[in-house]
């Protein structure tokens, strides 16, 4: 591997990288402020942050299908 082949990845993955990185701050944001009000138990914290990873692969998994039923140009 070049030594500079990490930095080339990185430019073009940088969108994908961009919002990998907003949903998890936007996650952690929600789940901090809302347990900071509700003082719920310490387990259903966790779950909550464990939780961000399933919505997280839902999130992209969703975003993938909506640019195939779009990208294709088909009217359903």
């Amino acid at each position: 591997m070049k030594p500079g082949a990490w930095l080339e990845t990185a430019r073009e993955e940088r969108w994908g990288m961009l919002v990998d990185l907003l949903f998890a701050i936007i996650w952690v944001t929600i789940v901090e402020l809302l347990f900071s009000v509700l003082e719920g138990p310490t387990w259903a914290y966790y779950a909550l942050m464990l939780a961000g990873i399933v919505a997280y692969f839902a999130f992209v998994w969703n975003l993938e299908l909506a640019r195939e039923w779009y990208g294709s140009g088909e009217k359903r």
